[in-house]
Protein backbone atom coordinates (compact mmCIF):
# COMPACT_ATOMS: atom_id res chain seq x y z
CA UNK A 1 0.00 0.00 0.00
CA UNK A 2 1.13 3.75 -0.57
CA UNK A 3 -0.19 6.84 0.86
CA UNK A 4 -1.27 9.63 -1.54
CA UNK A 5 -1.29 12.76 0.05
CA UNK A 6 -3.05 16.07 -1.10
CA UNK A 7 -3.57 19.47 0.63
CA UNK A 8 -7.30 20.45 0.19
CA UNK A 9 -8.58 23.77 0.89
CA UNK A 10 -11.37 23.76 4.08
CA UNK A 11 -13.48 27.17 4.28
CA UNK A 12 -13.11 28.04 8.46
CA UNK A 13 -16.44 29.08 9.83
CA UNK A 14 -16.63 32.72 10.63
CA UNK A 15 -14.56 34.81 13.06
CA UNK A 16 -11.37 31.71 12.65
CA UNK A 17 -8.38 31.76 11.11
CA UNK A 18 -7.46 30.05 7.50
CA UNK A 19 -5.62 26.53 7.76
CA UNK A 20 -4.19 24.31 5.86
CA UNK A 21 -4.69 20.70 6.47
CA UNK A 22 -3.68 17.22 4.59
CA UNK A 23 -6.62 14.87 3.83
CA UNK A 24 -5.74 11.23 3.05
CA UNK A 25 -7.35 9.83 -0.07
CA UNK A 26 -7.12 6.32 -0.38
CA UNK A 27 -5.96 5.34 -4.00
CA UNK A 28 -8.02 3.86 -6.12
CA UNK A 29 -7.71 -0.25 -7.22
CA UNK A 30 -4.65 -1.04 -9.69
CA UNK A 31 -5.98 -1.24 -13.15
CA UNK A 32 -3.66 -3.57 -15.32
CA UNK A 33 -3.54 -3.89 -19.06
CA UNK A 34 -2.10 -7.33 -20.09
CA UNK A 35 -1.35 -7.41 -23.56
CA UNK A 36 0.47 -10.69 -25.17
CA UNK A 37 3.00 -9.96 -27.89
CA UNK A 38 2.71 -11.27 -31.16
CA UNK A 39 6.10 -10.43 -32.77
CA UNK A 40 7.74 -13.30 -32.70
CA UNK A 41 4.62 -16.07 -32.52
CA UNK A 42 4.62 -18.07 -35.41
CA UNK A 43 1.61 -21.16 -35.43
CA UNK A 44 2.25 -24.53 -36.98
CA UNK A 45 -0.02 -27.30 -37.58
CA UNK A 46 0.46 -29.90 -39.31
CA UNK A 47 3.78 -28.02 -40.34
CA UNK A 48 2.13 -25.32 -41.96
CA UNK A 49 2.81 -21.46 -41.11
CA UNK A 50 0.57 -18.68 -39.52
CA UNK A 51 2.57 -15.82 -38.79
CA UNK A 52 2.34 -11.89 -38.84
CA UNK A 53 5.01 -9.64 -40.01
CA UNK A 54 3.86 -6.91 -37.31
CA UNK A 55 2.98 -6.46 -33.97
CA UNK A 56 -0.38 -7.23 -34.49
CA UNK A 57 -2.22 -4.18 -32.38
CA UNK A 58 0.02 -1.54 -34.96
CA UNK A 59 -3.30 -3.36 -37.57
CA UNK A 60 -5.76 -1.29 -38.51
CA UNK A 61 -8.94 -2.45 -39.29
CA UNK A 62 -8.61 -5.96 -38.09
CA UNK A 63 -11.68 -6.46 -35.86
CA UNK A 64 -10.97 -9.69 -33.77
CA UNK A 65 -7.19 -10.11 -34.36
CA UNK A 66 -6.79 -7.17 -31.87
CA UNK A 67 -4.67 -9.16 -29.13
CA UNK A 68 -7.21 -10.16 -25.88
CA UNK A 69 -7.20 -7.24 -24.06
CA UNK A 70 -7.30 -8.74 -20.13
CA UNK A 71 -8.58 -6.05 -17.55
CA UNK A 72 -7.09 -7.45 -13.72
CA UNK A 73 -8.27 -5.41 -10.86
CA UNK A 74 -5.77 -5.71 -8.45
CA UNK A 75 -6.83 -5.69 -4.76
CA UNK A 76 -4.37 -7.23 -2.16
CA UNK A 77 -7.62 -7.57 0.58
CA UNK A 78 -9.24 -10.68 -2.32
CA UNK A 79 -7.16 -13.49 -4.05
CA UNK A 80 -8.63 -14.82 -7.14
CA UNK A 81 -8.63 -18.66 -7.19
CA UNK A 82 -8.37 -19.97 -10.75
CA UNK A 83 -10.69 -22.21 -12.74
CA UNK A 84 -9.34 -24.90 -14.91
CA UNK A 85 -10.62 -24.91 -18.30
CA UNK A 86 -10.43 -29.05 -18.25
CA UNK A 87 -13.43 -28.81 -16.51
CA UNK A 88 -15.67 -28.35 -19.40
CA UNK A 89 -17.03 -30.89 -21.44
CA UNK A 90 -15.83 -31.73 -24.82
CA UNK A 91 -18.29 -30.12 -26.50
CA UNK A 92 -18.25 -26.69 -24.96
CA UNK A 93 -14.67 -26.60 -25.75
CA UNK A 94 -16.09 -27.37 -29.80
CA UNK A 95 -18.65 -24.63 -29.55
CA UNK A 96 -16.22 -22.16 -28.06
CA UNK A 97 -13.99 -23.04 -30.80
CA UNK A 98 -16.38 -23.13 -33.68
CA UNK A 99 -17.28 -19.14 -32.69
CA UNK A 100 -13.63 -18.15 -33.88
CA UNK A 101 -12.56 -17.35 -37.37
CA UNK A 102 -10.83 -20.43 -38.88
CA UNK A 103 -7.25 -18.25 -38.29
CA UNK A 104 -8.01 -18.13 -34.43
CA UNK A 105 -8.95 -22.05 -34.66
CA UNK A 106 -5.29 -22.89 -36.15
CA UNK A 107 -3.91 -20.44 -33.20
CA UNK A 108 -6.07 -21.49 -30.76
CA UNK A 109 -4.80 -25.47 -31.52
CA UNK A 110 -1.51 -24.64 -30.22
CA UNK A 111 -2.72 -23.46 -27.05
CA UNK A 112 -3.49 -27.15 -25.16
CA UNK A 113 -3.70 -30.69 -26.23
CA UNK A 114 -7.45 -30.71 -25.69
CA UNK A 115 -7.74 -28.16 -28.22
CA UNK A 116 -5.38 -29.30 -30.93
CA UNK A 117 -7.36 -33.10 -30.56
CA UNK A 118 -10.44 -31.22 -31.23
CA UNK A 119 -9.22 -29.21 -34.29
CA UNK A 120 -7.94 -31.98 -35.85
CA UNK A 121 -10.98 -34.46 -34.88
CA UNK A 122 -12.87 -35.86 -37.85
CA UNK A 123 -15.67 -34.54 -35.90
CA UNK A 124 -15.12 -31.02 -35.85
CA UNK A 125 -13.47 -31.02 -39.35
CA UNK A 126 -16.82 -32.07 -40.79
CA UNK A 127 -18.74 -29.57 -39.29
CA UNK A 128 -16.93 -26.80 -40.16
CA UNK A 129 -19.62 -25.62 -42.76
CA UNK A 130 -21.55 -24.49 -39.94
CA UNK A 131 -19.00 -22.07 -38.67
CA UNK A 132 -16.75 -20.97 -41.92
CA UNK A 133 -17.98 -17.38 -43.98
CA UNK A 134 -18.08 -17.79 -47.64
CA UNK A 135 -15.31 -15.51 -48.26
CA UNK A 136 -12.49 -16.96 -50.23
CA UNK A 137 -8.94 -16.82 -49.88
CA UNK A 138 -6.34 -15.58 -52.38
CA UNK A 139 -2.68 -17.36 -51.98
CA UNK A 140 0.07 -15.32 -53.87
CA UNK A 141 2.93 -16.28 -54.97
CA UNK A 142 6.15 -15.83 -57.22
CA UNK A 143 8.99 -17.53 -58.56
CA UNK A 144 11.39 -18.59 -55.55
CA UNK A 145 12.93 -22.00 -54.28
CA UNK A 146 10.59 -22.40 -52.05
CA UNK A 147 7.28 -23.20 -51.82
CA UNK A 148 6.48 -20.16 -49.60
CA UNK A 149 4.19 -17.01 -50.18
CA UNK A 150 1.24 -15.15 -48.37
CA UNK A 151 -2.61 -15.99 -47.72
CA UNK A 152 -4.74 -13.02 -47.82
CA UNK A 153 -7.98 -13.95 -45.51
CA UNK A 154 -10.73 -11.59 -47.13
CA UNK A 155 -13.26 -11.55 -44.03
CA UNK A 156 -10.39 -10.12 -41.76
CA UNK A 157 -8.87 -8.57 -44.74
CA UNK A 158 -4.92 -9.87 -43.43
CA UNK A 159 -2.68 -11.24 -44.55
CA UNK A 160 -0.63 -13.94 -43.38
CA UNK A 161 3.14 -16.05 -44.22
CA UNK A 162 2.01 -19.56 -45.62
CA UNK A 163 3.82 -22.35 -47.29
CA UNK A 164 2.46 -25.35 -49.33
CA UNK A 165 3.41 -28.53 -48.74
CA UNK A 166 5.17 -28.28 -52.28
CA UNK A 167 6.68 -26.38 -54.49
CA UNK A 168 4.47 -24.46 -57.11
CA UNK A 169 5.67 -22.59 -60.76
CA UNK A 170 3.57 -19.63 -61.94
CA UNK A 171 3.76 -21.55 -65.40
CA UNK A 172 1.46 -24.66 -63.32
CA UNK A 173 -1.76 -25.08 -64.00
CA UNK A 174 -3.99 -24.45 -61.48
CA UNK A 175 -8.04 -25.50 -60.85
CA UNK A 176 -9.52 -24.37 -57.69
CA UNK A 177 -12.96 -25.90 -56.45
CA UNK A 178 -14.87 -26.19 -52.72
CA UNK A 179 -11.61 -26.16 -50.28
CA UNK A 180 -9.46 -28.41 -52.91
CA UNK A 181 -6.93 -26.92 -55.30
CA UNK A 182 -5.80 -29.16 -58.19
CA UNK A 183 -2.19 -28.73 -59.41
CA UNK A 184 -0.92 -29.97 -62.64
CA UNK A 185 2.90 -29.65 -63.98
CA UNK A 186 2.59 -30.59 -67.55
CA UNK A 187 6.32 -29.88 -68.65
CA UNK A 188 8.76 -31.09 -66.00
CA UNK A 189 6.65 -33.58 -63.80
CA UNK A 190 4.03 -36.22 -64.40
CA UNK A 191 2.32 -36.08 -61.17
CA UNK A 192 -0.54 -33.60 -60.15
CA UNK A 193 -2.38 -32.56 -56.84
CA UNK A 194 -5.16 -32.97 -55.40
CA UNK A 195 -4.73 -30.61 -52.24
CA UNK A 196 -6.32 -28.52 -49.26
CA UNK A 197 -4.06 -25.45 -48.55
CA UNK A 198 -5.66 -25.35 -45.12
CA UNK A 199 -4.86 -28.60 -43.78
CA UNK A 200 -1.99 -29.52 -45.85
CA UNK A 201 -3.68 -32.53 -46.95
CA UNK A 202 -3.16 -33.51 -50.53
CA UNK A 203 -2.51 -36.91 -52.89
CA UNK A 204 -0.51 -37.45 -56.09
CA UNK A 205 -2.33 -38.31 -59.38
CA UNK A 206 -0.14 -39.27 -62.23
CA UNK A 207 -1.06 -37.38 -65.27
CA UNK A 208 -3.10 -38.57 -67.86
CA UNK A 209 -0.93 -40.12 -71.21
CA UNK A 210 0.07 -37.98 -73.62
CA UNK A 211 -0.85 -38.89 -76.55
CA UNK A 212 1.54 -36.50 -78.87
CA UNK A 213 2.91 -33.54 -78.42
CA UNK A 214 0.01 -31.04 -77.52
CA UNK A 215 0.98 -27.11 -78.15
CA UNK A 216 -1.77 -26.22 -75.90
CA UNK A 217 -2.86 -27.89 -72.38
CA UNK A 218 -5.96 -26.56 -70.10
CA UNK A 219 -7.31 -28.33 -66.51
CA UNK A 220 -10.54 -27.95 -65.27
CA UNK A 221 -11.15 -29.50 -61.65
CA UNK A 222 -14.31 -29.19 -59.66
CA UNK A 223 -14.89 -31.29 -56.33
CA UNK A 224 -18.48 -31.91 -54.76
CA UNK A 225 -17.21 -32.46 -50.76
CA UNK A 226 -21.05 -33.59 -50.04
CA UNK A 227 -20.82 -36.29 -51.96
CA UNK A 228 -16.88 -36.87 -51.49
CA UNK A 229 -16.12 -37.06 -55.38
CA UNK A 230 -14.08 -34.89 -57.85
CA UNK A 231 -13.79 -34.57 -61.42
CA UNK A 232 -10.64 -33.41 -63.09
CA UNK A 233 -10.47 -32.56 -67.36
CA UNK A 234 -7.01 -32.41 -69.02
CA UNK A 235 -7.80 -30.46 -72.65
CA UNK A 236 -4.64 -31.10 -75.32
CA UNK A 237 -4.80 -29.40 -78.44
CA UNK A 238 -2.67 -30.53 -81.40
CA UNK A 239 -2.31 -29.21 -84.87
CA UNK A 240 -3.51 -31.81 -87.54
CA UNK A 241 -1.43 -30.89 -90.30
CA UNK A 242 0.82 -28.35 -91.45
CA UNK A 243 -2.86 -26.30 -92.22
CA UNK A 244 -2.91 -23.66 -89.05
CA UNK A 245 -6.52 -23.78 -89.40
CA UNK A 246 -7.19 -27.38 -88.24
CA UNK A 247 -6.16 -28.66 -84.58
CA UNK A 248 -7.20 -31.72 -83.40
CA UNK A 249 -8.97 -31.93 -79.26
CA UNK A 250 -8.16 -34.37 -77.34
CA UNK A 251 -10.03 -34.72 -73.44
CA UNK A 252 -9.57 -36.32 -70.49
CA UNK A 253 -11.32 -37.15 -67.86
CA UNK A 254 -10.19 -38.63 -63.84
CA UNK A 255 -12.88 -40.60 -62.03
CA UNK A 256 -12.20 -40.02 -58.26
CA UNK A 257 -14.42 -42.68 -57.21
CA UNK A 258 -12.40 -45.41 -59.49
CA UNK A 259 -9.42 -43.45 -59.01
CA UNK A 260 -8.91 -43.83 -63.11
CA UNK A 261 -8.52 -41.80 -65.99
CA UNK A 262 -11.68 -42.38 -68.05
CA UNK A 263 -11.11 -43.12 -72.23
CA UNK A 264 -9.88 -40.00 -73.53
CA UNK A 265 -12.32 -38.67 -75.80
CA UNK A 266 -10.52 -38.02 -79.14
CA UNK A 267 -11.09 -37.55 -83.20
CA UNK A 268 -12.61 -34.34 -82.52
CA UNK A 269 -11.46 -31.78 -84.91
CA UNK A 270 -11.86 -27.80 -85.23
CA UNK A 271 -11.50 -25.38 -88.38
CA UNK A 272 -10.18 -21.77 -87.67
CA UNK A 273 -10.36 -22.07 -84.41
CA UNK A 274 -8.17 -24.00 -80.84
CA UNK A 275 -8.42 -24.60 -77.58
CA UNK A 276 -5.90 -22.78 -75.41
CA UNK A 277 -4.72 -23.07 -71.75
CA UNK A 278 -8.31 -21.86 -70.25
CA UNK A 279 -10.94 -24.05 -69.02
CA UNK A 280 -13.23 -24.73 -66.38
CA UNK A 281 -16.43 -27.14 -65.07
CA UNK A 282 -19.19 -25.29 -64.25
CA UNK A 283 -22.74 -27.35 -63.44
CA UNK A 284 -20.85 -30.35 -64.61
CA UNK A 285 -20.48 -28.43 -67.97
CA UNK A 286 -17.08 -28.33 -69.00
CA UNK A 287 -16.13 -24.71 -71.03
CA UNK A 288 -12.80 -24.47 -73.14
CA UNK A 289 -12.10 -21.08 -74.50
CA UNK A 290 -10.75 -21.40 -78.10
CA UNK A 291 -8.93 -18.61 -79.78
CA UNK A 292 -9.50 -17.69 -83.90
CA UNK A 293 -6.72 -18.91 -86.18
CA UNK A 294 -8.19 -16.92 -88.93
CA UNK A 295 -6.13 -14.10 -90.11
CA UNK A 296 -7.64 -10.49 -89.43
CA UNK A 297 -10.63 -11.64 -87.29
CA UNK A 298 -10.25 -9.51 -84.84
CA UNK A 299 -13.76 -8.96 -83.98
CA UNK A 300 -14.52 -12.86 -82.83
CA UNK A 301 -10.72 -13.90 -81.86
CA UNK A 302 -12.15 -15.78 -78.27
CA UNK A 303 -14.89 -17.76 -78.06
CA UNK A 304 -16.01 -20.47 -75.98
CA UNK A 305 -17.11 -24.15 -76.70
CA UNK A 306 -19.18 -26.92 -74.30
CA UNK A 307 -18.78 -30.42 -73.04
CA UNK A 308 -21.39 -32.17 -71.17
CA UNK A 309 -19.69 -34.56 -68.28
CA UNK A 310 -22.72 -36.17 -67.50
CA UNK A 311 -24.41 -36.85 -71.56
CA UNK A 312 -20.36 -37.02 -72.96
CA UNK A 313 -21.27 -34.82 -75.37
CA UNK A 314 -19.66 -32.27 -76.98
CA UNK A 315 -20.07 -29.25 -79.20
CA UNK A 316 -17.19 -28.25 -81.58
CA UNK A 317 -18.78 -26.97 -84.41
CA UNK A 318 -17.38 -23.34 -85.49
CA UNK A 319 -21.39 -22.61 -85.96
CA UNK A 320 -21.83 -23.77 -81.78
CA UNK A 321 -18.89 -21.67 -80.90
CA UNK A 322 -20.10 -18.62 -78.27
CA UNK A 323 -18.27 -15.54 -79.15
CA UNK A 324 -16.50 -13.51 -76.95
CA UNK A 325 -18.92 -10.10 -75.67
CA UNK A 326 -16.44 -7.92 -77.17
CA UNK A 327 -12.49 -7.60 -78.03
CA UNK A 328 -10.41 -9.13 -75.75
CA UNK A 329 -6.69 -9.50 -74.93
CA UNK A 330 -7.29 -12.51 -72.75
CA UNK A 331 -9.46 -13.90 -70.50
CA UNK A 332 -9.88 -16.14 -67.60
CA UNK A 333 -12.98 -18.48 -66.71
CA UNK A 334 -14.34 -19.14 -63.05
CA UNK A 335 -17.54 -20.78 -61.71
CA UNK A 336 -18.83 -18.22 -59.04
CA UNK A 337 -22.11 -18.11 -57.27
CA UNK A 338 -23.39 -21.47 -59.68
CA UNK A 339 -22.81 -19.30 -62.58
CA UNK A 340 -19.76 -19.13 -65.52
CA UNK A 341 -18.18 -15.67 -65.37
CA UNK A 342 -15.61 -14.36 -67.62
CA UNK A 343 -12.70 -11.96 -66.63
CA UNK A 344 -11.35 -10.24 -69.48
CA UNK A 345 -8.97 -7.64 -70.72
CA UNK A 346 -10.57 -5.06 -73.40
CA UNK A 347 -8.37 -4.55 -76.27
CA UNK A 348 -8.49 -1.57 -78.06
CA UNK A 349 -10.61 -2.01 -82.45
CA UNK A 350 -7.63 -0.48 -83.95
CA UNK A 351 -4.70 -2.49 -81.89
CA UNK A 352 -6.49 -5.41 -80.37
CA UNK A 353 -3.07 -6.59 -78.41
CA UNK A 354 -3.23 -3.25 -76.35
CA UNK A 355 -5.37 -3.38 -73.25
CA UNK A 356 -7.24 -0.26 -72.11
CA UNK A 357 -9.36 -2.63 -69.23
CA UNK A 358 -10.54 -5.16 -68.03
CA UNK A 359 -14.12 -6.22 -67.74
CA UNK A 360 -16.36 -8.97 -66.03
CA UNK A 361 -19.12 -10.83 -68.04
CA UNK A 362 -21.83 -13.80 -66.97
CA UNK A 363 -22.77 -16.10 -69.35
CA UNK A 364 -26.64 -16.42 -69.20
CA UNK A 365 -27.18 -19.22 -72.00
CA UNK A 366 -25.36 -18.33 -75.15
CA UNK A 367 -25.61 -14.13 -74.52
CA UNK A 368 -23.03 -12.50 -72.29
CA UNK A 369 -24.02 -10.26 -69.50
CA UNK A 370 -21.93 -7.12 -68.38
CA UNK A 371 -21.96 -7.44 -65.00
CA UNK A 372 -18.91 -4.35 -64.53
CA UNK A 373 -16.19 -2.26 -65.78
CA UNK A 374 -13.07 -1.91 -63.67
CA UNK A 375 -12.57 2.14 -63.19
CA UNK A 376 -10.01 3.95 -64.23
CA UNK A 377 -8.92 4.79 -61.32
CA UNK A 378 -7.77 0.98 -60.25
CA UNK A 379 -6.50 0.69 -63.85
CA UNK A 380 -4.49 3.23 -63.05
CA UNK A 381 -3.37 1.50 -59.89
CA UNK A 382 -2.13 -1.66 -61.82
CA UNK A 383 1.01 0.78 -63.02
CA UNK A 384 2.20 -1.10 -66.08
CA UNK A 385 -0.94 -3.25 -66.40
CA UNK A 386 0.07 -5.39 -69.27
CA UNK A 387 -2.25 -7.88 -71.49
CA UNK A 388 -1.84 -10.98 -69.54
CA UNK A 389 -3.28 -11.11 -65.45
CA UNK A 390 -4.08 -14.05 -62.89
CA UNK A 391 -7.73 -13.71 -61.58
CA UNK A 392 -9.75 -16.45 -60.10
CA UNK A 393 -13.09 -16.52 -58.25
CA UNK A 394 -15.40 -18.38 -55.60
CA UNK A 395 -18.05 -17.19 -53.24
CA UNK A 396 -19.55 -13.57 -53.63
CA UNK A 397 -15.60 -12.49 -54.86
CA UNK A 398 -13.43 -12.41 -57.57
CA UNK A 399 -9.73 -11.66 -57.51
CA UNK A 400 -7.62 -9.74 -60.35
CA UNK A 401 -4.19 -9.80 -59.55
CA UNK A 402 -1.28 -8.60 -62.26
CA UNK A 403 1.66 -10.89 -63.14
CA UNK A 404 4.17 -7.76 -62.87
CA UNK A 405 3.27 -6.75 -59.16
CA UNK A 406 1.72 -7.75 -55.68
CA UNK A 407 -1.52 -5.43 -55.92
CA UNK A 408 -4.59 -7.62 -55.53
CA UNK A 409 -8.29 -5.84 -56.59
CA UNK A 410 -11.55 -7.39 -55.36
CA UNK A 411 -14.60 -7.16 -57.20
CA UNK A 412 -17.67 -8.11 -54.72
CA UNK A 413 -20.81 -9.63 -56.40
CA UNK A 414 -23.10 -9.26 -54.31
CA UNK A 415 -22.52 -5.33 -53.47
CA UNK A 416 -21.44 -4.81 -57.02
CA UNK A 417 -17.99 -2.91 -55.37
CA UNK A 418 -14.54 -2.63 -56.00
CA UNK A 419 -11.75 -2.50 -53.65
CA UNK A 420 -8.34 -3.02 -53.09
CA UNK A 421 -7.32 -5.68 -51.07
CA UNK A 422 -4.66 -4.98 -47.90
CA UNK A 423 -1.41 -4.09 -48.58
CA UNK A 424 0.55 -6.95 -49.12
CA UNK A 425 4.42 -7.76 -47.47
CA UNK A 426 5.70 -9.69 -50.76
CA UNK A 427 8.39 -7.05 -52.59
CA UNK A 428 9.56 -7.37 -56.03
CA UNK A 429 12.95 -8.49 -55.85
CA UNK A 430 14.15 -8.09 -59.48
CA UNK A 431 12.45 -6.19 -62.10
CA UNK A 432 11.17 -9.15 -64.84
CA UNK A 433 9.76 -10.81 -61.44
CA UNK A 434 6.39 -13.14 -61.58
CA UNK A 435 3.82 -13.04 -59.41
CA UNK A 436 0.71 -15.21 -59.40
CA UNK A 437 -2.11 -16.54 -57.19
CA UNK A 438 -5.23 -18.23 -56.68
CA UNK A 439 -8.53 -18.32 -54.27
CA UNK A 440 -9.84 -21.05 -52.39
CA UNK A 441 -12.19 -21.30 -50.22
CA UNK A 442 -10.76 -22.33 -46.51
CA UNK A 443 -11.78 -25.61 -45.23
CA UNK A 444 -10.30 -27.88 -42.24
CA UNK A 445 -11.57 -31.40 -44.18
CA UNK A 446 -9.92 -32.72 -47.06
CA UNK A 447 -13.17 -34.69 -48.74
Amino acid sequence: MYRSWRLRYKRPPPGCKQVWRPVHRSPPATVALVVPTMESFNFYVNEASWSDEETEITRKGTGVFLPNLELIQNDQKQEENPVPIDILPDDIHERILACLPLSAIFKASCVCKKWNQIVRSKKFTLNDANFLSEKTWYFMFTSSVEPVGYLYDSGLRKWYNFELPFMVHHTWHIAPSSGLVCFMDDETSKEMYICNPISREYETIKNPPNLGFSVYTALAFSADQSNSKYTISVIRSIQSSVDFLLWDVCIHVYNSNEKTWLTPVMGMTMHGWRPGDVSVICDNVLYIMVFCTRRFDFQNSHGLITYNLDKMESVLREESVITAPCVLTCGRLMSVQGKLVLVGGIGRQDRPGVIKGIGIWVLNGKEWMEISRMPHKFVQGFGELDDVFASSGGGDLIYIQSYGGTALLVYDMDKRQWFWSQRCMMHKKFPLEIFSGFCFEPRLQYL
